[in-house]
């Protein structure tokens, strides 16, 4: 495979330096991607980068995941208006183990192949380096003006930033400069990539192995995903999609990418998937064809929740989305944890009793109208029922004195409350 034809019709191309594509067909390759470890869990932000990288090692070239350590204690002013926060070591390290682990189920850090992916930390040698070491064998070689020429540090220094720009950040470009050359010179590293936000960082990097070595560096950069809307990729009302099921649930995230638009579904099933390109073409006729049946997002949201989570995943948030759309069984809903039971009825109306309450001797009518009152009349619930349109934990009820106990309690804790086919309730027992 060509690694870069690949990106191409992927549509992960935004910039590349000439010379890019013939070093990449000379030979194998080593090229790194840098991934900022301020949270312990990467977001779909990070995706189009550390898809690059699986590319990169399925076309036969040797990826390096770096994580910024040390400059992550800094904070890069690329695409912000405010200087971030920096971390303590322990923090970091902690950040660094949780990436890595996740960052395995791309890429292949432990086979017995040649080009197998390694994990590095620029924390490793620049804990050491003096600041008088620094200036003189890295800050010599590349002058203020280049650094000011800079978009990312023009726009702070323009006005863009209410802060201004520190020396701190402003040292930013130099040190993920340095970590270029150190692994070029270690390693053999000839590309860096990442967004293209980082192109000025990256093309610094290459200018300063010039500079000192005479050695040939490289550049690549993948665009910045966007929604079809303008809208920002990857963020919700609540924040960002993680990677970490603890923070963004395998319900969740498959949810995300079931709901994309269809512009941004035939983008997308090229960025983050390994689907090659006659099926993805078929894909999107089909999808042009018979659009009402979202065949893209669904083909999508499988391939992307298996990646990072697993099938077993997949098939509980599929189990998990028909409970809400389609039909299903109380043996479905009582599979569900916590999390994942509260994520598919979430803004559904939530009532609390006591435990006490649940003692064996409270019928479904004084339950839903005299203790909750989600129903206002105890006629209106029992004609309901009659009807053949009350369920409770998805069970039909046919008898309004039918006894709730503990033995209807969904984690021990919810009772699921269903009129009709749409309205539901929860009833949290305390």
């Amino acid at each position: 495979m060509n690694f870069v034809e690949e990106l191409k019709w992927r549509g992960m191309i935004q910039d590349i330096m000439p010379g890019t594509e013939e070093q990449l067909n000379k030979e194998t390759t080593t090229a790194y991607l840098g991934i900022d470890p301020t949270a312990d869990s990467l977001h779909i932000g990070h995706l189009c980068g550390v898809m690059m990288l699986r590319h990169l090692q399925r076309c036969g070239h040797k990826p390096l995941a770096l994580i910024g350590g040390a400059t992550g204690m800094i904070g890069d002013p690329s695409g912000k208006s405010t200087e971030r926060n920096l971390l303590d070591e322990k923090t970091l390290q902690h950040n660094q183990n949780a990436i890595q682990k996740q960052l395995s189920k791309f890429l292949d850090f432990e086979g017995n192949i040649p080009n197998v992916a390694e994990i590095v930390n620029n924390y490793d040698w620049m804990k050491n380096f003096s600041f008088l070491d620094f200036v003189r064998d890295v800050g010599k070689h590349i002058t203020v003006n280049y650094m000011m020429a800079k978009d990312s540090v023009k726009k702070r220094l323009n006005g863009e930033a209410r802060d201004g720009l520190s020396f701190t950040e402003f040292t930013y470009q130099l040190l993920q400069a340095y970590d270029f050359l150190f692994l070029n010179t270690r390693k053999n590293c000839k590309l860096q990539m990442g967004g293209s936000d980082q192109w000025g960082n990256i093309t610094t990097g290459t200018e300063l192995i010039r500079r000192t070595t005479g050695g040939e560096a490289f550049a690549l950069t993948c665009p910045l995903i966007t929604k079809a809307d303008g809208g920002k990729f990857g963020k919700t009302e609540s924040g960002n999609i993680w990677l970490d099921a603890h923070y963004t649930s395998p319900y969740k995230f498959y949810q995300f990418w079931l709901n994309v638009s269809d512009e941004d579904a035939k983008r997308y099933i090229k960025i983050f998937t390994l689907i090659d390109k006659n099926e993805i073409d078929k894909l999107i006729e089909e999808q042009d064809a018979m659009p009402h049946l979202r065949i893209l997002q669904k083909r999508l949201a499988k391939e992307v929740t298996c990646m990072v989570h697993s099938e077993n995943d997949y098939v509980a948030a599929v189990e998990a989305s028909q409970i809400l759309f389609g039909k299903s069984t109380f043996e479905s809903l009582a599979k569900l944890d916590e999390q994942t039971f509260l994520n598919v009825f979430d803004g559904v109306p939530q009532y609390e009793i006591s435990h006490s309450i649940i003692n064996g001797k409270i019928n479904t009518v004084e339950l839903l109208t005299t203790i909750t009152n989600i129903f206002p009349s105890k006629s209106e619930l029992r004609k309901l029922i009659a009807g053949g349109g009350l369920g409770v934990n998805k069970q039909k009820i046919e008898n309004a004195e039918k006894i709730i106990t503990e033995n209807d309690l969904l984690n021990q804790k919810y009772i699921l409350i269903q009129k009709g086919k749409k309205d539901y309730y929860i009833i949290k027992i305390n």
